[in-house]
């Protein structure tokens, strides 16, 4: 008896990997019992076997079957080399629909895809070239690109190019010099000279810098014909000229200088739209530095409200509104998350949407509708929560707004910068060159405010004790991790449903680790086993499991969801999900799935832009490295209702307020605005 065919390997992977946008596990499972066991097999007739399978859906799957074809081709790449299909998720994407061609020509292209290390890379080059070489510059550029795409998952939008060099020689390659020449050649790199007078973007292209930077001891190739160049003299003989070289991915070099260009061009062509006196209509209520804020954005292109929770920002902002409406001048409000853009919403009584939503981004592309040949509408632009805006994100709404409109950037330095790279508020505050009204005076405290108290003691580096009879903070010790995850879910699931009337649903756990007891996945497992119990019908999800985004996904109908935002399971079908988001009803399929968490816990970055009624801060001793100042605050002021903390992390807390300790990111932004300042 012979033995059944075991299929073909590269189909198999392909489906195991869930890169057949549509299949679910369940049915993928049931393909080799119909005959579906190699591509060829896959046809409408043969998927209308299949159990729970409809002729609509049956065409449906072979349609995105068909449409996966360069994800496919990938896989077989990847599987010839021995290497996980997973890997191939979002290479048609970041590859283009020739991706496997571009492999093959250039198998260290494979790093530009998430979760690729180099020495995947190096496997398949073994596996597509003959007679691959460590020395190959297409690795050597490849590294530096690499390098710096890494620096950005850490904020960074350049890094110093002594840093890439170090990388290089890390890796084992030898030129370091022509490494960074052909990274910069290929048009994915920028180099920039840190002098006084450069125009970095010209610079790098005009090519003359690289040499000079590489470090010290380079092995620098002479020139063919004449004299060195002073820039290689300098190089060799290590004066510091390398120092002053940055180098950063084209996009995020570009994106830098996009904001200062267009910050400036702001505030050139902003006009008045508003006599101050004006202000005396909407200030009842309002103290001397709100209604000051309030005249500026009258007056400047581009200006920056900023101050801790309680300060009045919102207030000043709902003033701002009501005297421009009085006025007819177009408002447009918006702010980073669904949940923000909803209350900001509540709060001035006039349409708020994510910024994504007002630039009208166009699905996963990372494009939008809304730019400088199809500006937006408003007069005024207010945006909220402004500590989030990454330089792309920030890049791309300034490019929307035409000449005169004048733009409000309301945030809390203090907070944690953005997730994505760059740190703009910062950056914008720090050039000097932009107006900025800061609120201080705590307007909550009067009415108990121990939140705000508490949060604005941490804004100043100091852990004050807080008096709160009403338990509107409390603080729970704990000895460890384990004891830290018990109390969590006993606060979640009965203490403050019991002693507040506050229900689970609105209660957020926010820790800053995701591994470990206390850590967002196990956490998560906990709260579900309490609060939803269920087998996890679709992809690990049930209904009623509350979820939170950890990617764009604005494609999606009927609203999409964006990073970051927290929803609960509504429905559920064959390889789909019902979500309903503060931003709307979303139903999410395909690859979508795959940037789905459980969110009864998440992390202080994931948080930050939304409140909930009530917030448990759970601080385990695995987090005491990780803690800042920045972090610590950015979570306690998540809360607006009721805050627990659940401290277990020891002194590191302390100190960790105390220092700041947080790394600074490199970024080129409060310099450019300040040379086109000049």
């Amino acid at each position: 008896m012979t033995a059944a065919p075991a299929g073909d390997p590269v189909f198999a992977a392909f489906c195991a990997a869930g890169l057949w946008p549509g299949l679910g596990k369940r049915t993928a499972a049931d393909l080799p019992a119909v005959g579906i066991t190699s591509p060829d097999d896959v046809a409408a007739d043969r998927l209308l076997k299949l159990p729970r399978v409809g002729r609509q859906r049956a065409e449906r799957l072979f349609s995105s079957f068909l449409s996966a074809q360069p994800t496919y081709s990938v896989v077989e790449l990847l599987v010839g080399a021995g290497l996980n299909a997973r890997l191939a998720v979002n290479s048609a994407d970041a590859l283009g629909p020739d991706a496997a061609r571009r492999l093959r020509d250039d198998p260290w292209a494979l790093l530009s895809l998430t979760g690729v290390a180099l020495a995947d890379a190096d496997r398949l080059a073994i596996a597509v070239l003959s007679g691959a070489d460590r020395q190959d510059t297409r690795r050597g550029r490849a590294i530096v690109a690499l390098t710096l795409r890494t620096a950005t998952r850490d904020g960074h939008t350049v890094l110093p190019a002594d840093l890439v060099v170090a990388a290089l020689r890390a890796e084992g390659i030898a030129d370091p010099a022509a490494a960074v020449a052909a990274a910069v050649e290929s048009g994915e790199v920028l180099e920039h000279a840190e002098g006084p007078r450069s125009s970095p973007r010209s610079q790098a292209r005009e090519g003359t810098l690289t040499e000079a930077a590489v470090g010290d001891d380079a092995e620098l190739p002479e020139p063919a014909e004449g004299p060195r160049s002073p820039l290689h003299s300098q190089a060799r003989e290590g004066t510091g000229t390398e120092a002053s070289r940055t180098l950063s991915l084209a996009r995020y070099g570009m994106a830098e200088e996009a904001v200062a260009e267009n910050v400036h061009r702001l505030a050139a062509t902003s006009e008045r739209i508003a006599d101050p006196a004006s202000v005396r209509s909407v200030a009842k209520g309002l103290d001397p530095a709100q209604q000051a804020a309030l005249a500026q954005v009258l007056g400047a292109g581009v200006s920056l409200l900023t101050g801790g929770p309680g300060t009045g920002k919102s207030r000043t902002v709902a003033s701002l509104v009501k005297l421009l409406e009085a006025k007819g001048t177009e408002v447009a409000l918006a702010a980073p998350t669904g949940r923000a853009a909803k209350r900001l919403e509540e709060l001035t009584d006039h349409p708020a949407v994510t910024v994504h939503r007002l630039l009208g981004a166009q699905g996963m592309t990372g494009s939008f509708a809304r730019n400088e040949e199809w500006p937006l509408d408003a007069d005024v632009v207010v945006v909220d929560e402004a500590s989030m805006l990454d330089v792309e994100l920030t890049a791309a709404l300034l490019e929307a707004c035409s000449d005169g409109t004048h733009l409000l950037l309301v945030g809390d330095p203090a907070q944690l910068p953005s997730i994505g790279p760059g740190h703009v508020l910062g950056d914008l505050i720090d050039s000097g060159v932009v107006p900025v009204t800061e609120l201080t005076t705590l307007h909550r405290q009067a009415a108990g405010g121990a939140i705000a108290r508490l949060a604005t003691g941490v804004r100043g580096g100091e852990l004050v004790h807080v008096e709160s009879p009403d338990r509107e903070v409390v603080i729970v010790p704990a000895t460890g991790s384990a004891e830290a995850a018990r109390r969590v879910v006993q606060l979640v699931t009965d203490s403050i449903p019991r002693a507040l009337q506050i229900d689970p649903s609105a209660v957020q756990v926010v820790t800053p680790v995701h591994r470990g007891p206390a850590g967002t996945i196990e956490l998560n497992k906990a709260l579900k086993a309490k609060l939803n119990p269920g087998d996890g019908t679709v992809f690990g999800f049930d209904v009623g499991d509350r979820v939170v985004a950890t990617a764009n996904h604005l494609d999606l109908e009927p609203v999409g969801f964006a990073n970051g935002e927290v929803g609960v399971v509504t429905g559920t079908g064959e390889g789909s999900l019902d979500i309903a988001f503060a931003s709307g009803p979303v139903n999410v399929n395909g690859k979508a799935l795959s940037d789905l968490k459980h969110g009864w816990a998440i992390t202080v970055h994931r948080a930050q832009g939304s409140e909930w009624p009530g917030v448990v801060v759970v601080l385990p001793p695995e987090a005491g490295g990780m803690l800042s100042r920045p972090l610590v605050y950015t979570a306690l002021t998540r809360a607006q209702r009721h805050l627990s903390i659940v401290h277990a992390s020891g002194a590191a807390l302390a100190r960790a307020v105390r220092e700041v300790d947080v790394r600074p990111r490199r970024t080129r932004l409060a310099r450019l605005l300040a040379e086109l300042a000049d």
